[in-house]
């Protein structure tokens, strides 16, 4: 059995490691699941950059100290995907039964099944049960013929929920009387899926317009999605108007550019909510960054907010409906690409953490 571990100060450091986890190693009341295929994308790296402050590094300690590995300084990044129970000691749950959720880029991993219903259960791991739940719950899914499908789902939907969910908290506070929404590192898969959020939540006319913010490289791919009102490049910050009230949804984490921006816009800059981190490298932020009406968006907070505004089943058939459809939209510039194990992750990653993957390949991997 084996895991991925990567320096938590050092993500140029990574490493595939051999763990001694085995059936011997259930007690009562837990199941051993192997992972059968995950996707890995930039927002990976985010839980890596604010995984202290998040908690992110928690979810999955690293294995190796029985071995006689070390395992100090060293940490497993948290990834979306399919495993299959192939070990059960938990009454109620079947080998053989399919899940969707979070797990670390290993083989194997160890859970203790609690809460559980038809639809799905909850790692009740004693390590887990402080860390936000929606992290913890796990889906029972019928396995798909067609695991194109369910590589999609790994891939796009925790992305394409995250954008729901900054678009619908956007609207809840009534756009911050903004009138332009700039979306920074506009080619992220997180951030296509903000437009077409806004496209489903907010169809009326006096929704703000939104701008794309992205490279030189990705200029031309990005303006083709045709999903923003506007693309324009990093360098064209003073292009952008700066007596429009704006809210500004970063996923990139870039501090200098943010900084420049905020200086750029001035009072006009109501709110900027902090998502992602795909330009961790040049997170320093500058002295013309505005904390005051900066924000880190934390999507399982609000989450559990419209979970218990409208219900769990009214906030499953909402955010359903839309990543059917995000993701039938994603079809016409999705390209999906299979590593092999972890040294076929291993193999690309230098390439993830600099941020080379072209925007339209999506990272699967296949165990």
């Amino acid at each position: 059995m084996s895991e991925f571990q990567i320096s938590r100060s050092d993500y140029t450091k990574v490493r595939v490691v051999e763990t001694h986890l085995s059936e011997r190693d259930l007690n009562e009341g837990e199941v051993l699941v192997k992972i059968d295929r995950f996707a890995f994308t930039a927002n990976n790296m985010t839980y890596a950059v604010v995984g202290d402050k998040l908690g992110y590094w928690q979810f999955f300690p690293p294995s190796g100290d029985d071995t006689g590995l070390n395992t100090e300084g060293w940490g497993v990044l948290p990834v979306w995907g399919f495993a299959d129970v192939v070990v059960s000691r938990a009454e109620g749950v079947n080998v053989g039964e399919r899940l969707f959720g979070y797990f670390p880029p290993a083989s194997h991993l160890k859970m203790k099944p609690v809460h559980i219903n038809a639809a799905r259960w909850i790692d009740g791991s004693a390590h887990r049960t402080a860390l936000p739940v929606g992290y913890n719950v796990y889906r029972r899914v019928v396995p798909s013929p067609d695991k194109s499908l369910d590589e999609e789902r790994a891939l796009l939907a925790v992305l394409f929920l995250t954008a729901y969910c900054i678009v619908d908290f956007l609207l809840d506070h009534d756009w911050y009387r903004a009138k332009q929404i700039i979306v920074i590192s506009a080619s992220s898969k997180t951030s296509i899926g903000v437009p077409y959020a806004f496209a489903a939540l907010a169809p009326h006319v006096n929704a703000p317009r939104t701008i794309g913010l992205t490279s030189n490289r990705n200029l031309a791919w990005t303006k083709q999605l045709g999903a923003y009102d506007s693309v324009l490049t990093y360098g064209d910050i003073a292009r952008i108007e700066a007596d429009v009230p704006t809210v500004i949804v970063d996923m990139s984490g870039n501090g200098a550019l943010l900084g420049k921006l905020h200086k750029h816009l001035g009072d006009n800059m109501k709110f900027c909510s902090n998502i992602g981190a795909t330009h961790w490298e040049n997170g320093a932020r500058s002295a013309d960054f505005n904390k005051e009406k900066s924000e880190m968006f934390f999507a399982p907070s609000h989450i559990q907010k419209r979970i218990k505004d409208w219900g769990n089943d009214v906030f499953e058939q909402r955010t359903g409906v839309f990543l059917q459809e995000a993701i039938a939209k994603s079809r016409g510039w999705l390209k999906l690409s299979k590593l092999y194990g972890l040294n076929g992750l291993m193999a690309r990653f230098d390439e993830i953490r600099e941020g080379r993957i072209p925007p339209e390949e999506g990272l699967i991997v296949e165990m």
